[in-house]
């Protein structure tokens, strides 16, 4: 395969990203994934506990760990959903609020950057081939029948 797969442009690019992000939550003391949160929770409301892996694409068990690691950091605190005692909003401190808005800036800046070397239609054209790639795969488009593997014998 000389030719580079969609999936490997995909994924290359997301790993730079991530890494880049992880650079600068580390520069705070954070991480990427407590940004993601941070940015993810409602900072006037608070969020339900609940909502918030579905909203961030995450599993129940890395969310927790996640959470956890907030709380001891003192950026999120626990309370009782006043409209329903079974369950729990995420709210954030005024240290979380500092730091949702250092994310907020550098999600922002990334963007402000991007904009500014690809074009409106270059952009445009990413963000169409990006929502048809999660269509094709969030309906199951793709792998419609199983893919079968001949057995070498």
């Amino acid at each position: 395969m000389k030719e580079k797969t969609i999936d490997y442009v995909l994924r290359a690019t997301w790993m730079a990203v991530s890494k880049m992000y992880n650079e600068e939550a580390g520069k705070a003391g954070s991480t990427m994934a407590t940004g993601f949160a941070l940015l993810s929770i409602d900072p006037e409301e608070g969020t339900p506990s609940t909502s918030l892996g579905p909203k961030m694409g995450m599993e129940a068990t890395s969310l927790s760990r996640i959470l956890k690691t907030m709380e001891d950091k003192g950026l999120i605190i626990r309370k009782k959903n006043p409209s329903d005692g079974r369950s729990v909003l995420i709210h954030l401190t005024e240290f979380g609020k500092e730091m949702r808005d250092y994310s907020k800036r550098v999600v922002l800046r990334f963007d402000e950057a991007v904009k500014e070397n690809v074009s409106e239609k270059d952009l445009h054209t990413f963000i169409e081939v990006a929502n048809t790639i999660m269509e094709l795969i969030s309906e199951k488009k793709i792998y419609t029948e199983e893919i079968k593997i001949k057995e070498s014998r």
